[in-house]
């Protein structure tokens, strides 16, 4: 590393080879596992639902029909609908934690640059060709270790 004015950096492998960005992808992991659970329970709920419902049309007159097929469309679409915005939620949160993680790691990155000597530090992936001795990638992930851990003690927010 020493003697070079440029370093290279994986920001991907940054945050998934950390500790912090382990613990937050498995909290991701576990949210994700949860909201498909919910979702193939209610869809299976709702395919229960269509069947008596779709059973009950035979003796039914259609304009009696009409408007119980109508409330289950609309809870369907309900459906739908809650369920794509946990989703965004969900993402906008591993979003604001990768965001939380990079200001975290950020004065650790320029210590690194101040003892290197180098002046800039580049994406590994936007270079096209470098040696392998400017990728500090590894000493930054052991660096962060040390300092930030898996980060569940810094922000409760980051925690969620």
């Amino acid at each position: 590393m020493p003697g070079t004015s440029v370093l290279t950096i994986s920001s991907d492998r940054l945050f998934s080879d950390s500790e912090f960005g382990q613990r937050v992808l498995r909290e991701f992991e576990a949210e994700g596992a949860l909201l498909a659970e919910e979702n193939e329970r209610i869809v299976d709920e709702l395919s229960r639902e269509e069947k008596d419902l779709t059973e009950k049309r035979a003796s039914m007159q259609p304009g009696d029909f009409r408007p119980l097929a109508e409330a289950f469309d609309n809870k369907v679409q309900s459906h739908r609908e809650g369920q794509r915005a946990k989703l965004d939620a969900l993402s906008r949160q591993s979003e604001e934690a990768r965001q939380k993680f990079y200001e975290l790691v950020q004065p650790i990155l320029i210590d690194l640059l101040r003892e290197t000597g180098a002046s800039v530090i580049i994406e590994r992936s936007n270079v096209f060709l470098s040696s392998d001795r400017t990728d500090i990638t590894d000493t930054a992930i052991a660096r962060i270790n040390t300092v930030i851990g898996d980060g569940s003690g810094l922000d409760p927010q980051t925690s969620e």
